[in-house]
């Protein structure tokens, strides 16, 4: 009986052998001749760069999708869980619209289209990050919502600025070409802002040193990415990612940029003013009127201000709008406790003055948006307890019922300012 050979395949063009590589194709001949996995993608990666051909490394780069989505549509559909804020949404808009229309750009096109990162100030409680989960909702690309707070230069407790990354990987099942072409929102940008006038002579890990690594990142760059973030696997291998189609949305509060804005306008002068066009300026909201120096004086790097090309604000939310995101949008915050009682067989309504005792709290406490909440929830909390336990079909939250719960909860004597 002849034994078996044990002689294992090699690759016939670069003679790695199986024990090395990914994989082996043998020949159609059957004659023992193989090409190993590595050198097919070699192959088809040279045969991208050839004139005339469209596979390979040119695929790669361009984004198909059935219908982009129109500026308009975008808008409308933000309109449908975002009160008011029509400035910021028009900006983001139109940013995505680009961002997909870039995407589609043909490889061999002569005009590079650049991409324009956009960078979003507005008070807490505004909307900004709702915008940008609002817009996730939508997109058919990986979007990755991160927070600045908690980066610091390589080599110090925190985050390495490449985590960012990360979060974009684990949003696209760690396809790197799906990746490249995602949209990441960095929250707090405000937060890594320069904690001097001048430059540092000193560490600013987490303020300065955080900036100047973001430079690459929002340029357009190729970056070392840990798939499992961190330090704390060292010994995982780094994902190459291009940054160069990735759009960055930045948000933060910058608080206190208004007094920057109001000395560059000039607008607390002494005696009368004669200037027209000083007696225009809304003094009531200074952030309409935010310019990239006012950013700068701030704390932000030149560099990385340039790099963030469209500056949008969000305005103040005034009576009327907080009293539309109580009841309009589709995730409205009464709507979801009627819908809460509505799948234990309840009715739940919400009175007029009851809804304008919330807001007049909210805006008494400077709560914002994100403070309607707490508000309802401290109102809600004895029936949310009891009713499941109750037999009855229908309840109407009134003024009273609503005052009385929040003197119940302490929670005017803990907004004690």
């Amino acid at each position: 009986m002849a034994k078996k050979s044990t002689h294992k395949p090699t690759c016939s063009f670069c003679g790695r052998p199986a024990d090395m590589s990914q994989g082996m194709i043998p020949s159609a001949l059957g004659d023992g001749t193989y090409i190993c996995v590595e050198c097919i993608s070699s192959i088809n990666e040279m045969l991208g760069e050839l004139p005339g051909h469209s596979h390979g490394k040119g695929d790669k780069e361009s984004f198909a999708m059935e219908k982009i989505p129109t500026p308009k549509e975008i808008n409308d559909f933000l309109d449908q869980y975002v009160v008011g804020q029509d400035s910021a949404k028009k900006y983001l808009s139109v940013a995505v619209y680009n961002h997909y229309k870039r995407l589609q750009q043909h490889i061999d096109d002569d005009v590079d289209i650049e991409k324009s990162n956009i960078i979003m100030v507005g008070p807490t409680g505004t909307g900004k990050t709702l915008l940008a989960k609002t817009i996730a909702r939508l997109l058919k690309v990986p979007f990755a919502i991160v927070d600045a707070t908690v980066l610091t230069e390589a080599g110090y407790v925190g985050e390495d600025i490449e985590s960012l990354l990360t979060r974009l990987l684990q949003a696209s099942d760690y396809d790197v070409e799906s990746a490249q072409r995602g949209i990441v929102f960095i929250d707090e940008i405000d937060k890594i802002a320069r904690k001097g006038d001048n430059p540092s002579i000193t560490r600013d890990v987490s303020g300065e040193g955080v900036q100047q690594g973001l430079l690459k990142l929002l340029e357009g760059s190729i970056v070392s990415v840990p798939p499992q973030g961190g330090r704390k696997h060292p010994e995982q291998k780094l994902i190459e990612v291009d940054t160069k189609n990735i759009l960055f949305i930045c948000g933060g509060a910058f608080d206190g940029i208004e007094r920057k804005i109001a000395h560059r306008l000039n607008t607390h002068v002494v005696g009368y003013s004669t200037d027209p066009a000083r007696q225009k300026i809304q003094r009531d909201n200074y952030l309409q009127y935010v310019a990239p120096q006012d950013l700068k004086s701030f704390g932000l790097i030149p560099e990385i201000i340039g790099r963030l090309p469209i500056l949008c604000h969000l305005d103040p939310l005034d009576r009327d709008a907080l009293r539309a995101i109580l009841t309009e949008p589709k995730n409205a915050i009464t709507r979801q406790y009627k819908k809460l009682f509505e799948m234990d067989g309840v009715k739940l309504t919400f009175a007029d003055d009851a809804l304008d005792l919330i807001v007049d709290k909210a805006i008494e406490y400077k709560l914002g948006a994100r403070g309607l909440r707490s508000i309802v929830e401290s109102i809600m909390i004895d029936l949310m307890y009891e009713v499941p336990s109750m037999d009855i079909k229908e309840f109407t939250v009134t003024a009273d019922y609503a005052q009385k719960q929040l003197q119940k909860a302490h929670f005017e004597d803990n907004q004690i300012k």
